[in-house]
Parts: structure tokens; C-alpha cells; sequence
């Protein structure tokens, strides 16, 4: 890349066009083998209601994750939903604002108030040290999330929900195929949540999936999501319609399949960005050092302005113009939106890491689909634009 600034094409340069670099872009895997599972979906016209498919690939997570329990169901959300309300939580939860706010979604829906609690500034995961003051007479559990697929400090956590008589559930949504101290994600606390939603490393196109070992609470999530049915025509309580089709989960299968295929190439992308982004001034990439298994999908930097000489929403614009279509996870945090700002306006005082977090981090492209050869493009657009910053700020200025 040439020293000067018309290189780069969001600067009206001459750079070659470059198809867009999404975050999120789907794994598919192997497409033969996908068509050939939709097809005997097809064929056997029984397209859902808990058919073999769906029990199958129930099967196998719960297996690979090492629990007694998986029920799919219809996305993460769902499962989220259905797991609060198998597990009796009422009253207030403590949960993290730095999420995806389907999290929060899902307790507010159900009448549940969501206290957030601040979050590490290294581990971006719930603080356990901040839940005992937010404690109160209603709270009754606690909802952790294992951001990035990097595992919340579980034991810690674990601690504060027997001492204080919690319930304790873990969003689980990134962590697919990831450890914490040997054993699979998936088996904490009451239970654990999966999404499969296209954007995942393994996918649906849309999905989720409740785990546990909890044998009641498990039966009490298979009934709620079929509309309560526990006989061909016996309703035991409300429910809805939470259940995974069967061609989501064929295409879960075929994803399954090429699961280790996935986690290599996230793994190898992994690599190449820590190698092209080292020693960039001010950007830091969230690192996969902890021992154990990781699906390394999340390649999440943090900008550092004062040293970078660029905010992080600057070197977003710079990225877009060039068609790296790089996301800010996850901003502004659950407490600013609605309707949560409104009801909670004084959170962000509580929450001085999420909102610092909020406003530096940047989630990179990854999967598949991304290449060494385009990392090592992104990458030379991120040094390149640190490097001239003050040219760069300037030409942005024009632009707006």
C-alpha cells in the first residue's frame, strides 16, 4: 500500500474494487452434502414437529457438549426465553448490558427486570465482583454470557448463586464447541443456551438449542416449546411455538459435519490477524491465549484513540469505504437502548467499563468465507490508516 492517502478508495483513490468482507458471513460447509439431507426431508414430507432430523441432531450436540439434555428449538432467543421460564426465574436478573440484546429481550418479555452489572475489562464477561451489591429481596437469578465464546468466570459465579439461593444460566450464544477448565460449555449452571443463527460458526440458517443435565427442566422446555403438549392431545400448561424444523436442522447436521473445518479456519484467520495487526499502535486484538477448546469467531479489536490517533467509528468509516463492513459489538450496550434507557436512565453510571467497551470495540470479518489474502488487506488498511491519522482524520472531516 502507497504512503499517501488517495490509496485508499473511501478517499476517491484509485483502488481496484473488492467485493464486500462481511462479519457474520455464513459457514456453509459442504453444499452436496446439505442438498442430500434436504432432500430426504423432503422426501419423507415430514418437515417438523420433532422429527428425525431434529432428534438426531439433538443427539449430537448434546453429546459433543457432554450433557444429558439438548431440545432445538426455533433460535437462541427462543431458548433463552424457554429456559428462564423452565427454570422459575421471576422478579429481577443480573445480566450484562455488553451482550446482544436479544439476551435482555428475552427477560424483559417474560415481565423479568434486567439489572445490569458491569463487566471485566479484560474478560468483557460479567464482574462477579459487582453482583453482590445489586443483589435485592427480588432478584432470583443471574444470567451470564460467554462473550466471544470466551467462558465467564463460571465457579465465581457459581459461588455467589448457592450462597445467595440463585438460580444461575449462561448465554451461550458464542461459545459453541468452546471449554472452560476441561469440560464443554454447555454443562453450567441450570442450563445453557446455543444459537445456530446463520451468523454463528455452526448453524441452522436459524436455530437454537436449550442444554442441561437437569432432567425436569429439560422436559419442562420440550413442553413449552410445542404449545404445552404432553400427549397427542393433552395440554399440561401454556406454551408456544418454540420447535426447529427439520430442514434447519439437516442443514445443522451438514454443519456439524464440517465442524472441525470451521473451527480450523477461524483458527488459521485467527492467527493471520494477530500476526498483521501486531504493533499497530492503540489496537488491540481480544486475544484466544486461555488453555482449552475455542472456536476462535470472533476477531474483536479494541481501539485505543489517544494511541491509535483514530476513534474506533473513524477507523470503521475508513474500513467501509474500503468494503471491510466491520461491526461495532455491541453498541451503544443493551442499557441505551429502548426501552431500556428509559426505564433504567442512570445505568451507564454503574456501567463505566461497558460504556468505554462500547465505544472502542470493532468485530472483524471471519469465517469461511475470509481468506489470509484478505486479512492481510484489512489489516493493511487498519495500519496504513493508523499510521496517517491525522491526514486521514481530516479527509473523513471533508466527507461528512
Amino acid at each position: 500500500m502507497k504512503s499517501c492517502l488517495d490509496e485508499l478508495s473511501v478517499f476517491g483513490g484509485p483502488a481496484e474494487f473488492h467485493e464486500a468482507l462481511h462479519v457474520g458471513r455464513p459457514n456453509v460447509g459442504n453444499r452436496a452434502a446439505i442438498l442430500e439431507r434436504i432432500g430426504a426431508v423432503i422426501d419423507r414430507r415430514w418437515l417438523t414437529n420433532d422429527g428425525p432430523c431434529v432428534a438426531q441432531f439433538e443427539k449430537r450436540v448434546a453429546e459433543i457438549v457432554g450433557v444429558r439434555h439438548c431440545v432445538a428449538v426455533s433460535s437462541g432467543t427462543m431458548a433463552l426465553m424457554l429456559a428462564v421460564r423452565a427454570a422459575g426465574l421471576t422478579g429481577e436478573v443480573i445480566v450484562p448490558s455488553l451482550t446482544f440484546i436479544g439476551t435482555v429481550h428475552a427477560l424483559f418479555w417474560q415481565g423479568i427486570t434486567p439489572v445490569f452489572c458491569d463487566v471485566g475489562p479484560e474478560t468483557h464477561n460479567l464482574d462477579p465482583a459487582r453482583i453482590e451489591q445489586l443483589i435485592t429481596p427480588r432478584t432470583t437469578g443471574i444470567l451470564g454470557v460467554h462473550l466471544w465464546g470466551r467462558p465467564c468466570d463460571v465457579e465465581a459465579l457459581e459461588c455467589i448463586a448457592r450462597r445467595r439461593g440463585l438460580k444461575l444460566l449462561f448465554d451461550a450464544a458464542h461459545a459453541f464447541g468452546c471449554s472452560y477448565n476441561g469440560k464443554m460449555i454447555g454443562g453450567f449452571g441450570e442450563a445453557e443456551i446455543f444459537s445456530f443463527h446463520a451468523t454463528k460458526c455452526v448453524n441452522t440458517a436459524e436455530g437454537g438449542a436449550v442444554v442441561t443435565g437437569d432432567d425436569e427442566l429439560a422436559a419442562r422446555v420440550r413442553e413449552m416449546r410445542n404449545f404445552g403438549f404432553v400427549d397427542y392431545d393433552r395440554v399440561a400448561g401454556p406454551g408456544l411455538n418454540g420447535k426447529m424444523s427439520e430442514l434447519a436442522a439437516a442443514m445443522g447436521l451438514a454443519s456439524l459435519d464440517s465442524m472441525e473445518e470451521f473451527f480450523q479456519a477461524n483458527r488459521r484467520n485467527y492467527c493471520a490477524y494477530r500476526e498483521g495487526l501486531r504493533d499497530i499502535a492503540g489496537v488491540n486484538l481480544i486475544t484466544y491465549d486461555e488453555p482449552g477448546a475455542s472456536n476462535f469467531h470472533y476477531i474483536v479489536v479494541e481501539i485505543d484513540e489517544d494511541r491509535a490517533g483514530l476513534s474506533r467509528d473513524e477507523l470503521k468509516e475508513v474500513l467501509w469505504g474500503e468494503n471491510v463492513l466491520a461491526r461495532r459489538y455491541f453498541y451503544p450496550g443493551c442499557h441505551r437502548m429502548k426501552p431500556y434507557c428509559d426505564l433504567f436512565p442512570e445505568a451507564g453510571s454503574r456501567l463505566p467499563v461497558t460504556e468505554r467497551l462500547c465505544a472502542r470495540l470493532l468485530c472483524l470479518p471471519n469465517g469461511t468465507a475470509v481468506g489470509v489474502q484478505q486479512i492481510e488487506r484489512i489489516c493493511g488498511i487498519i495500519r496504513f490508516a493508523i499510521q496517517n491519522a491525522s491526514g486521514v482524520k481530516a479527509r473523513l472531516a471533508t466527507r461528512r
